[in-house]
């Protein structure tokens, strides 16, 4: 093995790494990142056990993070009646709360949006669903998207070490 070829599957496979922690932190593209570590991963052997076909497949699995995510998070504060308002407090609570690790992570999206439906309705108890909603929203996308990027990482595995295409 040379000094290139190590090189390049230890960039693989922190582009990996770096695309699952992403999974957890919106503003790192996770499964774009997984999937562009699975694409050096296949480069690296030449594409003789990863080809084209299957680098399609695992693209399009990346791309159904995004809809997966929106439409988790959509039926999450759907679910218990988050206003449009509410909605994207919990999308800057999310994004503000990057900034203060995981609990920051987890309370940011809940806490934006029991201050975006409390705007609109003045209602605490309206307000702490939509909040709590947010965040069964959130973790429910969060779920989604983990499992297609394992079914990503599943399929690379299975064609890398079955030998095919």
């Amino acid at each position: 093995m040379t000094t290139v070829t190590i090189l390049l599957w230890v960039l693989a496979v922190a582009l990996m790494l770096v695309g699952l922690a992403g999974l957890f932190f919106p503003v790192i593209p996770g499964a774009v990142l997984v999937f562009a570590g699975l694409v050096v991963a296949a480069w690296v052997d030449n594409f003789a056990y990863v080809g084209w076909g299957t680098l399609a497949v695992l693209g399009i699995l990346a791309l159904l993070t995004y809809p997966a995510d929106l439409m988790a998070s959509a039926f999450g504060a759907k679910r218990y009646g988050a206003s449009p308002r509410a909605i994207t407090g919990a999308v800057m609570g999310a994004v503000i709360g990057i900034f203060f690790g995981l609990p920051g992570v987890l309370l940011g999206p809940f806490f934006g949006a029991a201050i975006g439906e409390f705007s609109t309705q003045r209602h605490l108890g309206k307000a702490g669903r939509a909040g709590f909603g947010a965040t069964v929203g959130i973790v429910l996308g969060t779920a989604a998207k983990l499992a297609i990027a394992f079914t990503m990482l599943g399929i690379f595995a299975i064609a890398r070490f079955a030998g095919g295409n």
